[in-house]
C-alpha cells in the first residue's frame, strides 16, 4: 500500500489544477495564508499544532503510481493532468508560525510561496492538520494553565478515531501535559506514556483486595491504585494494607471528586501514608480542574474533553491566495471580500509586540517586509513569528517536539495576565494590522 498523503485532499483542489493547467495560469507565482478570522467563540488565545505533523505528510505528499492509479480509474482528471501529477515536486518556499508559539485573530500562522499549481494541492492536507491539532493544543494549554503544578495526563485514545489519538496525545504533550496513554504517540513521537489498570482488573479478581495485592505485587508500591470500584473508604483502607504508607497513588473516577479527595487525603494521613498522591479522572475539563484547585488533588487524567477540544474541536483555520503574480510579472495583493469571510492581500509579516515589561501588548500583522532601522526590526520588543519550514522544497524547519514544549511554556508566560481567566472573554492581544 502506498504511503503517500497525496490523497488526503479534496477533489476540487484537483480540478482547480487541470482548469489551471488549461488555462495557462496554473505556474503563475502564488502566495498563500492559512489563517483564522477569529478565535473560538470566547477563547482568549490559541496555540499552534500540528508543524511537525505536516512536515511529516509533506515529505510524502507524492504522487506514485497508486496515487495515480486511483485518480485515472475514478476519472478524478484529464490525462494532462495526470501527467502534470506524475512529475509533481514541490520547489517553492512555507514559512509558519513554529509549534507551540499563541496565536490571535488574522495571524498568518503559514505562508506557503510557489507556483498556483504546487501551492493549491497542499490546501487541505495543512487544514485538517492545523486545524485539528491546534484545537486539542489550545484546549490543553487551557488546562495545564489552571493546573499549574499538578500535572495532567492524556487518556482520550477511546473517544476518539484511532490516528487523530496519536495526534492528540502530541499535541496534548506541546501544551504541557506531562504522558499519555497512548503507546503510538511515545512510538513514533517520544511522548511519555503512563497506566496501571481499570475497573475490570478490580472485578476480575475474587476481591478488592487480591485485585490491589496482584497489582502491588506485579508493579509495585509505587502503583496507582483505582479505589472507585466498590467502596471508596475501603478501598483506601485496603490499599495502604496491601501497599503499605509507601503506596504510590490512588485514582477516584466518579462521585464529586472534590469532596472525596479531601475525604481520601484525611484517610490516607491518618493511615501514615502521607506521601500517597490522589490522581482524579471523570471528563474533567478546563473548568473542572479550576473547581479543584483547593482540593488535595495531585494530578489529572483527561480524556474525552481533551481529545473533543473541550467544545471546540476545530479552530476555523482558512487557507486562502492573498497575492499573485501580475501580467508584468509583479506580485499583486487579492483578496475575498464575501460577507463575514473576508482575507487580508498581500504577502504578511507578524510580529509579537511586547511592553517594557516584557509582556506581549499586541500581534502586529503587516504586509511587505517588517520595518526595519539600522537592519534590525524597528522596536526592540517585537519578536518575528514566521520561520523557515520548507526552503526551496526542502523541509528546514523540523524540530525535537520538546522544543515545541518549551516554546509553547514560554509563549504562553508573556501573555497579560486575562489568560488565566476561563471565562468567556476577547483576544487578550489585540491584532494591529498595517498596510504595506
Amino acid at each position: 500500500m502506498s504511503t503517500s498523503t497525496a490523497l488526503l485532499t479534496d477533489h476540487y483542489e484537483l480540478t482547480m489544477l487541470q482548469a489551471a493547467l488549461a488555462s495557462g495560469t496554473s505556474q503563475r507565482r502564488s502566495v498563500f495564508e492559512l489563517f483564522p478570522r477569529r478565535l473560538p467563540t470566547g477563547r482568549r488565545y490559541g496555540v499552534v499544532a500540528g508543524v511537525g505533523r505536516f512536515l511529516d505528510a509533506f515529505e510524502a505528499f507524492r504522487f506514485d503510481d497508486e496515487v495515480l492509479t486511483v485518480l485515472d480509474e475514478g476519472r478524478v482528471v484529464d490525462e494532462a493532468t495526470l501527467a502534470w501529477l506524475a512529475d509533481y515536486e514541490f520547489t517553492g518556499d512555507v514559512w509558519g508560525y513554529a509549534e507551540g508559539e499563541a496565536y490571535f485573530p488574522y495571524s498568518p500562522l503559514v505562508v506557503v510561496e510557489s507556483s498556483f499549481a504546487e501551492a493549491v494541492l497542499l490546501e487541505t492536507l495543512l487544514l485538517s492538520i492545523y486545524n485539528h491539532d491546534s484545537a486539542i493544543a489550545s484546549a490543553a494549554s487551557r488546562m495545564t494553565l489552571v493546573a499549574g503544578d499538578r500535572p495532567c495526563i492524556e487518556m482520550g485514545s477511546r473517544r476518539t478515531h484511532e490516528e487523530a489519538a496519536v495526534a492528540c496525545a502530541r499535541s496534548a504533550y506541546v501544551a504541557g501535559f506531562a504522558s499519555s496513554s497512548n503507546l503510538a504517540a511515545r512510538h513514533r513521537h517520544g511522548v511519555p506514556t503512563a497506566g496501571t489498570s481499570a475497573h475490570s482488573f478490580t472485578l476480575l479478581h475474587d476481591s478488592e483486595a487480591d485485585a490491589f495485592r496482584a497489582q502491588v505485587d506485579s508493579l509495585g508500591v509505587g502503583t496507582t491504585l483505582l479505589v472507585d470500584t466498590y467502596d471508596v473508604a475501603e478501598a483506601v483502607r485496603l490499599g495502604v494494607e496491601v501497599a503499605g504508607p509507601g503506596l504510590g497513588a490512588v485514582r477516584l473516577d466518579s462521585g464529586d471528586l472534590g469532596v472525596l479527595a479531601h475525604q481520601v487525603r484525611d484517610q490516607l494521613d491518618a493511615l501514615g501514608a502521607h506521601d500517597t498522591r490522589i490522581v482524579v479522572t471523570s471528563d474533567l475539563d478546563e473548568h473542572a480542574i479550576a473547581a479543584l484547585a483547593t482540593a488535595p488533588v495531585d494530578a489529572y487524567g483527561v480524556g474525552t474533553q481533551l481529545v473533543t477540544g473541550s467544545g471546540h474541536p476545530t479552530c476555523g483555520f482558512v487557507y486562502k491566495l492573498v497575492a499573485r503574480e501580475g501580467t508584468g510579472g509583479e506580485l499583486v495583493s487579492v483578496a475575498k471580500r464575501s460577507t463575514d469571510k473576508v482575507s487580508v492581500g498581500g504577502r504578511k509579516y507578524a510580529l509579537r509586540r511586547h511592553d517594557r515589561h516584557g509582556r506581549a501588548e499586541a500581534e502586529v500583522v503587516g504586509i511587505g517586509e517588517p520595518p526595519v532601522e539600522n537592519g534590525h526590526v524597528e522596536r526592540r520588543s517585537d519578536r518575528t513569528l514566521l520561520v523557515p519550514l520548507v526552503r526551496d522544497g526542502e523541509v528546514v524547519g523540523r524540530e525535537p517536539l520538546e522544543a515545541a514544549r518549551e516554546r509553547h511554556a514560554a509563549s504562553r508566560a508573556e501573555l497579560p495576565l486575562a489568560v488565566q481567566m476561563m471565562s468567556k472573554g476577547e483576544p487578550v492581544i489585540e491584532t494591529v494590522h498595517l498596510g504595506g
